[in-house]
């Protein structure tokens, strides 16, 4: 927050970092999760329609960030040896108290294609849901609703899936957006710095010649232990990473080279006098970075230099705004309202959807 923003009341303390970044850039977030979604469609109608028969497919909202292990939302799909596809969805049934549908999201459910649980055959205590191949486009775009919508999730990088073969066996692909595969694996952020210094330091001389965008990905990739090459990057050119409750992007800038690493804090909040005022104490007691509203939106952002790139400063600059992430969205929440990314009291089971005893 600076006092060249054009929203931030007169006497806000200008920090020296704010003219290296395009604040306009991160200020609609709702279009950039939008769109997020819509690629996550795109690529699982793809996915669907090219899977051979006996496959199967399993998308669940990471059960970490619901906050309680045993609340798995999920949603499966499997091909039947004519072509057709079967869909499943998690009902009441094991879902634990507190985190049921209430009727309205029943209702919902039904309003979006599926049939109550029992209704179709084989779909015991799920939703169910038959159509064919030709559909997946249509089926795609039904259990995108139903992962956002009704079981909350506030974007595809909280969603891990599975996809195998009749024999049980993973099957290779283009991934499902910004979504995590390899399910049953560590889905949390463990940075590692020796590892990751270890692994820079392996390309020697080369790391010095590679592009700024190209050395980003690899130290993400260290930090997510996964492969450069399966970081997934938003239409935007911004690295997706999910922490616990926290969504944090990552956006390599040309001119003047920087990384921006930054975070929605808090969204639908009303940007008065007061918020600022706590916005810019908040900065000025940070070591690095700062905190800004935009629109409806508190965003948090640390910048890294681009010139003479260092692997460590990016890596401490995720890991800080990882944590800064969770500490404060419940902080300003509690104090100015507004929605958490997805916090404890914005959860699939509560707010809106209260505990229902139907189904």
């Amino acid at each position: 927050m600076t006092a060249d923003h054009p929203s931030a009341p007169p006497g806000t303390p200008a920090h020296h970092e704010s003219i290296l970044l395009d604040e306009p850039s991160t200020a609609d977030l709702r279009a950039k999760v939008t769109h997020a979604w819509r690629e996550f469609a795109r690529a699982l109608a793809d996915r669907l329609a090219a899977l051979p028969p006996g496959a199967h497919v399993e998308l669940t909202l990471d059960p970490m960030a619901s906050g309680i292990d045993d609340a798995v939302y999920s949603v499966s799909v499997d091909v039947t040896e004519d072509g057709a596809l079967t869909a499943r969805a998690v009902g009441n049934a094991t879902l634990p108290q507190g985190y049921r549908l209430d009727r309205s999201a029943v209702a919902d459910m039904v309003a979006l294609g599926w049939s109550p649980p029992g209704v179709l055959e084989g779909s015991g205590d799920q939703f169910g849901l038959h159509c064919a191949v030709t559909e997946s486009s249509r089926l795609a775009a039904l259990i995108s609703r139903t992962l956002r919508d009704i079981y909350g999730a506030p974007h595809p990088a909280f969603l891990v899936y599975l996809i195998v073969d009749a024999e049980g066996e993973p099957l290779a692909g283009a991934p499902l957006g910004t979504a995590r595969g390899e399910f049953g694996t560590g889905r949390e952020i463990e940075t590692d710095l020796a590892q990751a210094l270890a692994d820079t330091a392996d390309s020697g001389a080369d790391t010095e010649v590679l592009e700024l965008a190209e050395r980003v990905r690899t130290v993400v990739s260290t930090m997510l232990k996964s492969d450069s090459d399966r970081v997934q990057v938003d239409s935007d050119g911004d690295i997706n990473i999910r922490a616990g409750s926290a969504m944090v992007f990552v956006r390599v800038r040309d001119n003047p080279p920087l990384v921006d690493v930054f975070s929605p804090v808090l969204t639908e909040v009303e940007p008065t006098e007061r918020l600022y005022v706590k916005l810019s104490e908040l900065t000025n007691r940070m070591p690095i970075g700062r905190l800004y509203c935009a629109d409806d939106t508190v965003w948090a952002s640390i910048p890294v230099f681009g010139r003479n790139f260092q692997p460590t400063h990016l890596m401490l600059a995720v890991q800080v705004m990882t944590g800064l992430a969770d500490e404060l969205d419940d902080r300003l929440h509690g104090e100015f309202g507004g929605k958490r990314f997805f916090g404890e009291g914005d959860k699939p089971g509560r707010g809106e959807h209260r505990t229902g005893m139907y189904l």
